[in-house]
């Protein structure tokens, strides 16, 4: 059924990446992406721990997830003026903390740099609109220099607001990693709808599962992939209708200390859908 040929895991970069590499290697997995929430760890000293657990266990890492600096408060109430490039505040820190990314994403030869960019104001003529549009152009012409790609986690915009700023931004280096649990999650689309708006934008693919918000202050519950409102064939069937051809990538958090467990139950969730 599907095209897709390459499944791959979100790590975290630590000390011990070697032989988490190493482990993920060992399940049959050839791809990754890696986070990090912590600029003091971007130096050339971990780039280099980096490309060697890469030289020794043939894991490609397809994105860098760059974490930006706090506060940051996932929530509905606080989040608008704390997470991001949006609230104004904070914005020189974390392009400087993305600068830093995309520099750490060069050195281990990581193309596509992902991050989430905050909540987008719904409406383009917002007096905080075109500051954002300015300072994601600024950072895709920064990466663009280096061959790198700028991403937009989904989940905090509409898919229409995401799709409005990547266009008045104007890079052809500029897309998406898409999530589709945390769209649902922030109750901002369906997600299989929300590929159609977006297919033409996407980079990278998570692969996560969730439930709507049931409450007005908090997003919805992860839930493990295949347990949540996604409906993971659906959305696997829509990614292979449209011609994406790039890794499918497991996240989850919602297995507490069971974490090797959720994975590998993802991993043959997918599987057994990709081989129909």
């Amino acid at each position: 059924m599907n095209k897709i040929n390459k499944l791959g895991v979100v790590m975290k970069l630590s000390n011990s990446i070697m032989e988490e590499f190493r482990k993920i290697k060992g399940w049959g997995f050839e791809t990754c992406h890696l986070t990090c929430f912590d600029r003091n760890m971007l130096t050339d000293g971990y780039a280099e721990l980096v490309n060697l657990a890469v030289e020794k266990s043939g894991i490609e890492i397809t994105a860098f997830w760059c974490g930006l600096d706090n506060p940051a408060f996932w929530n509905f109430y606080d989040g608008p003026s704390t997470l991001g490039l949006v609230p104004s505040v904070y914005r020189h820190k974390r392009i400087e903390t993305l600068l830093l990314g995309s520099d750490f994403a060069r050195k281990t030869g990581i193309k596509n740099v992902a991050t989430q960019m905050g909540f987008i104001p719904e409406d383009p003529y917002d007096s905080n609109y075109m500051g954002v549009v300015n300072t994601i152009r600024f950072v895709a012409g920064y990466c663009k220099n280096s061959n790198q790609s700028i991403l937009f986690e989904t989940g905090l915009d509409t898919p229409v607001t995401l799709k409005r700023i990547i266009q008045d931004i104007g890079f052809d280096n500029v897309g998406v990693n898409f999530d589709p649990a945390n769209l649902l999650m922030w109750g901002k689309a369906n997600p299989i709808d929300a590929l159609d708006i977006l297919s033409e934008y996407i980079f990278e693919v998570h692969a996560k599962d969730g439930e709507y918000p049931t409450d007005v202050k908090n997003a919805g519950v992860e839930k493990p992939l295949g347990q949540g409102r996604v409906n993971v064939q659906a959305f696997v069937s829509r990614l292979d209708a449209f011609g994406y051809k790039g890794p499918i990538t497991i996240e989850t958090y919602a297995a507490g200390g069971l974490w090797d467990e959720a994975v590998l139950a993802a991993k043959k969730l997918l599987e057994s859908i990709m081989h129909k």
